[in-house]
């Protein structure tokens, strides 16, 4: 069956039994009851009618149980958030209350469910042009592609219309990274949590659907960033209002609407307007930072917002999260990515259901605090600061979060990197300020993390580099890398040929150097590096030569290279040497540097 926001709301029941089912446990076979019941609203069209406004037949009815099973889940929600704070006593009265109020609950949207209409035709195309024409200036041959572009909407299942939308409201002004993407898909409950298999695979999945389709585009020059192409960009504007979804930009007319359980407000001008008691999602970016009027506000904001399960903040400056923040029993992500925070408030400890937790780019001096390993469920942990090699120190004990998959800007000393070969459901793992103390512990950690699918290991700045060989070695054996980073972490002049052999590194698809040392690179064997898409050469200011056999690599899309000026004139297309070695490559770019100028920035193909 394709997924309906009936879909939607059973898989959020399910997830809840999982997770509170120590609170819910005397009213689990009722709400299992709502579950089964829901399953005679089969696969229906309902959702379409609201987003074109019918106000009969089965778009009135499909609003209608909507409108029911939101605040079935509403009043699920806040049950959970006040069992918290009770006492046994009380908690046992408000179960037998809340289990009284799921019997109603369950015989109204019985009844809604026997108020079912006949199945409607099918809508007329005359139907989308006038929903078209009621919500962009006309304009015939943008209308011809909003339709096209409206039908394929309409026919997507309603967890891929939704993920769209989250597309929109997600995107800054440069656009955004799919990794993070699939974050806040699985925190909003876009996806269906089953045991035994990963969230962030089927939400990767869906992203991947909406690729193929056309609806979101990968960025060339950005990896693992998207966009959402016109003119589904215009377009899911335009619908976002149906289900609830509401933006706001600064110099713009819109407002945030009341009953908006999704809000954006992009580049905001120091202000973060009132919101309502229903949201279950906000991303906040701002211009230049919030005003401490602001920051006040976002205390209210969020002790107002307790059914909160996304909070983004982009760009805010934020000096502290507010106490408030520890309140939302239901947060599910949180990111305040360019902030000026230098800790977390204690009570970020109570966030049960936390998992994501991005904090790149905060203040100077800031550590992780003992709270953060009460956050049992979390399962990503990215982080920066901006102060030397932008490691952040986290506390001893850090592997007992067994559930985490992404670990980024960790400084491995003082036993963390023996501590990082416990954590074995790791994905992603970027380490700072590598030195020679722990770099053999950091080494057979890795070697135990067989599900890793990104490595990127920075060297103490000032530092001499350490022989990484061993880092390399280790790579060769976890066969599902695809990205890996290596700054100043290779000693040696000459990159050697055992490292890229036929069948090394089967699955890696981006290859990022930086080395001050590097000078030359043995021979890539054919059949080395099947999956190479983009390999980038950044402060190698020695090297003298591309491997021989990069041409054998033809999956390889992108070269980028930095500050290599004589390697740079014999890679040239006119008369250049060694132009046979990257003349398949559709794409290559450098940055030149010169005495007289210093660094000039431009995109160049060496290959036309």
């Amino acid at each position: 069956m394709a997924a309906s926001f009936v879909t939607l709301f059973q898989w959020t029941l399910n997830s809840m039994l999982l997770h509170e089912n120590e609170i819910l446990l005397d009213v689990k076979d009722q709400i299992e009851l709502l579950i089964s019941q829901l399953d005679a609203a089969g696969s229906f069209t309902g959702d379409v009618g609201m987003i074109l406004g019918r106000e009969s037949g089965h778009g009135s009815w499909a609003s209608e149980l909507r409108g029911m099973l939101r605040q079935a889940e509403d009043f699920v929600d806040d049950f959970v958030i006040r069992a918290y704070g009770q006492t046994e006593k009380d908690r046992k009265d408000s179960i037998a209350e809340f289990g009284k109020e799921l019997q109603n609950i369950n015989s109204r949207i019985s009844e809604i469910l026997n108020r079912r209409p006949p199945v409607e035709t099918p809508m007329m195309l005359e139907e989308i042009q006038q929903f078209l024409r009621s919500t962009f200036v006309y304009d015939e041959e943008k209308e011809t592609d909003l339709v096209s572009c409206m039908l394929n909407y309409i026919n997507l299942p309603y967890d891929l219309k939704l993920s769209l939308l989250f597309c929109r409201v997600f995107l800054g002004r440069y656009g955004e990274r799919i990794d993070g993407l699939v974050r806040v898909l699985v925190a909003a409950g876009l996806v269906q949590e089953k045991p035994g298999e990963l969230m962030e695979d089927k939400a990767q999945e869906n992203i991947d659907k909406l690729i193929i389709l056309g609806m979101i585009e990968e960025l060339e020059d950005r990896w693992d960033h998207f966009k959402v192409p016109s003119p589904y960009y215009e377009l899911s504007l335009g619908v976002m209002k149906a289900e609830d979804f509401s933006m706001s930009t600064a110099n713009s007319d819109s407002v945030v609407t009341p009953t908006a359980r999704h809000v954006s407000i992009q580049d905001t001008d120091n202000t973060i307007p009132n919101t309502n008691s229903f949201l279950h999602s906000l991303f906040v970016s701002a211009k230049d930072g919030l005003s401490e009027a602001s920051s006040d506000c976002l205390r209210n904001v969020l002790h107002n917002a307790k059914l909160l399960r996304v909070l983004d903040f982009k760009n805010t400056q934020l000096k502290s999260l507010p106490d408030e923040v520890g309140k939302l029993v239901h947060l599910r992500y949180l990111s305040a990515r360019h902030s000026k925070l230098n800790e977390l408030p204690e009570s970020i400890s109570y966030l049960r259901n936390l998992q994501t937790l991005d904090i790149y780019w905060s203040g100077h001096e800031f550590e992780l605090s003992n709270e953060v390993l009460n956050l049992a469920q979390l399962r990503h942990l990215k982080m920066f600061q901006p102060r030397n090699d932008g490691e952040v120190r986290v506390p001893q004990g850090i592997s007992r979060l067994r559930n985490l998959q992404t670990l980024e800007g960790i400084y491995a000393g003082c036993g963390i990197a023996k501590e990082l070969g416990f954590m074995t459901q790791l994905r992603s793992l970027e380490v700072r300020c590598v030195s020679d103390d722990h770099a053999d512990e950091l080494y057979f950690s890795v070697m135990k993390l067989s599900m890793l699918r990104k490595l990127s290991l920075t060297v103490e700045r000032e530092r001499e580099s350490y022989d990484a060989s061993s880092s390399l070695n280790a790579s060769l054996f976890l066969p599902d890398v695809k990205y890996l980073l290596m700054a100043e972490a290779y000693k040696g002049r000459r990159m050697e040929k055992e490292f890229f052999r036929a069948g090394g590194f089967s699955k890696l698809e981006h290859l990022y150097i930086t080395s001050r040392d590097l000078v030359e690179w043995a021979e890539i064997e054919e059949g080395a590096l099947p999956s190479l898409k983009c390999l980038t050469f950044r402060n190698c200011l020695r090297l003298m030569v591309l491997p021989e056999g990069l041409q054998h690599v033809a999956t390889l899309q992108t070269l980028n290279l930095h500050g290599q000026e004589d390697l740079i004139r014999r890679l040239s297309p006119n008369g250049g040497p060694e132009n046979y070695n990257i003349k398949h490559i559709p794409l290559v770019t450098y940055i030149g540097h010169t005495l007289t100028s210093g660094f000039n920035h431009w995109r160049k193909s060496l290959t036309e």
